[in-house]
């Protein structure tokens, strides 16, 4: 009895135990390093072009790196660095200024508040509701809410050191990638050409654009609604204008918006008795939270017809499942995934078939 193909089982079966083993012992090894390696590969693929600007400006590669990375610390690594520190260690007062803020007495709605289209009757009614409410009963509802913020920023404290190493190793890792971008891209290309030939090869062009897309319709709102709100903040006079700038950052990080902030700062120019500091804070904040309705879908598309939803949902699950960092991996990877899935559906999709000009009637 021939045991040839018993013989070709057990070898098969060995080899990919140990290849399986390698691989699970490589990814064991690498497992710290993996955060600040996908972050740092989403940068680079987010900012090539930008690179490839820069060195045919300066007529080199090693120069064009330590530009761009000068724009990096720059332009990312601080602003998000201060952000996350200056929240962090302004958590109490934050809190107090929320309590002073509930205990305030909200005057009655204004004259004028009524007469605004669609909007102003129930605008009224509700801020008449508020004003004939205690201002202690106010503070009661309000105090739960409070002490789960602060009780969220202070759990967050204890990743912030983790979160600057994480931030020097993707600095490190990122000037690598740039200075030998061409090879390691020539490496995964190959490497999904080896596993699905030319599918492979698209699909890595696909996950490209997509990394791209979220970079740019992201960040790049969050730091322009950030900057532009900051300045109108201190502009009229806010109190904690920097505190605030910061939490509105991570608030359009997070997708949730510069409105939380914006919207009781207006109200709170109102109640001081700046009517006009509080028009032009009103007509600056439309602008301002409207950006994102048209800024970020244009830089999306750009690269990736993405859904907002889906970068909605990238952002709130990586902050749940990775931490701070997770605000910018969450939504590339399901970006990614989303993209990829989308060409392989649509790959599989049969095309119409031209019209049979046999069974096509003639007309003359």
């Amino acid at each position: 009895m021939d045991d040839t193909p018993q013989r070709d089982l057990v070898k098969n079966t060995l080899i990919i135990v140990l290849i399986g083993g390698l691989l699970l012992a490589c990814f064991w090894i690498l497992r710290p390093f993996l955060p600040a390696l996908i972050w740092a590969s989403m940068i680079v693929i987010a900012t090539w072009p930008m690179l490839l600007t820069v060195q045919e400006k300066v007529r080199g590669r090693r120069p064009a790196v330590m530009v761009m990375m000068g724009l990096l610390i720059l332009v990312f690594v601080i602003p998000f660095t201060l952000a996350v520190s200056t929240i962090i260690t302004n958590v109490p007062q934050l809190t107090e200024f929320g309590k002073q803020v509930a205990t305030f007495e909200i005057p009655s709605p204004p004259d004028w508040v009524e007469q605004v289209p669609l909007i102003g009757s129930q605008a009224a009614e509700y801020w008449q509701k508020a004003a004939a409410t205690d201002p202690g009963e106010i503070t009661r509802r309000l105090t739960p809410y409070l002490r789960g913020i602060a009780s969220w920023l202070l759990a967050q404290a204890g990743s912030f050191g983790m979160m600057v190493v994480h931030f020097i190793l993707t600095l490190i890792l990122a000037a690598l990638l740039y200075r030998n971008g061409e090879t390691a891209a020539s490496m995964v290309r190959r490497l999904a050409h080896r596993i699905a030939e030319e599918r492979g090869e698209n699909a890595t062009l696909l996950a490209a654009m997509a990394i791209r897309a979220v970079a740019q319709g992201v960040v790049i709102t969050a730091l322009a609604q950030s900057i532009l709100a900051g300045l109108g903040l201190a502009v009229v006079g806010i109190p904690y204008a920097s505190l605030l700038t910061a939490l509105i950052f991570m608030l359009t990080i997070a997708q949730i918006g510069p409105g939380p902030v914006l919207i009781p700062a207006t109200i709170w120019l109102f109640w001081s008795g700046s009517s006009g500091w509080g028009t032009a804070m009103l007509i600056w904040s439309v602008i301002v939270m409207g950006m994102d309705g048209f800024l970020r879908p244009i830089l999306i598309r750009r690269n990736a017809n993405l859904p907002l939803l889906l970068i909605f949902a990238g952002v709130i699950g990586g902050l749940i499942s990775f931490g701070i960092i997770g605000l910018f991996i969450g939504p590339v990877l399901l970006a990614v995934c989303y993209t990829l899935m989308t060409a392989w559906i649509e790959e599989g999709t049969p095309q119409a078939a031209p019209p049979d000009p046999v069974s096509e009637p003639v007309e003359f």
